[in-house]
Formats: C-alpha cells, structure tokens, sequence
C-alpha cells in the first residue's frame, strides 16, 4: 500500500504537465537595453507550432498598460511559423520588466515571455 500511495505522490504530477505545443524560434525573454523615454519600441517574438494540428492563439496578456501586443488570428499551420509582436510605450524613468502571458487554443498553462530594458529620462 505505501509503494503505490510514493508512485502517485511522485509520478502522477508528472502526468498533469501538457507538452508545449510551440516551439519558440527566439528567446523567449528581451532586452531592450537603454530606451528613451516615450518613444515606442516593438519585439517581434515568433514561436514554430509543433502540435501537429492548426494553432489558434486564444489571448495574449500583458502585465500593464503601457505593453500592446499583436498577434496572428488567423489559425496556424502545423509546421509553421507564427508571431507575436510586442510594443512598449515607456512612460516612467527607470528599469522595467513586463511579463505576456500568450494562451494556445488546447493548453491551458499559458506561455512567458518578458521584456525588459531602462527607461533613459
């Protein structure tokens, strides 16, 4: 009975974790580096859809209001590369790092991807 109880606590969570249905042609992190200040800077982060079927991207979130993100809506082919592109309007002096949350149609664990830089005044 304590062997099967240790494979569950040990095993089953091995079994919660979906695998990514991307496969992201770029870090998935971003150094802007010295920006000015409100002067608009854009990333464009592409992934590869590795599920075997067309992708959809469900949503993308961003962690304030000063990052826009734009993404494709059209369904992606399988063995395809799609893109997500990213703009940052600094408003405040000083480092910055934003995290987007990028949901696929299917998985329910969302992708980070962050962005970071210094806001020069």
């Amino acid at each position: 009975m304590q062997i099967s109880y240790l494979f569950y606590l040990v095993f089953f969570p091995l079994f919660l974790i979906a695998p990514s249905k991307v496969e992201w042609t770029v870090p998935m992190e971003h150094d802007f580096g010295d920006i000015a200040r409100r002067k608009p800077v854009v990333h464009d982060f592409s992934f590869k859809n590795v599920s075997g079927a067309d992708l959809i991207i469900d949503n993308v979130r961003t962690s304030c209001g000063c990052t826009a993100p734009d993404w494709d809506l059209a369904p992606i082919p399988a063995d395809s590369i799609g893109h997500i592109r990213i703009e940052f309007d600094a408003r405040d002096a000083g480092y910055f790092r934003k995290k987007i949350k990028v949901y696929f149609d299917g998985q329910r664990k969302a992708e980070k991807l962050y962005i970071e830089g210094f806001v020069e005044d």
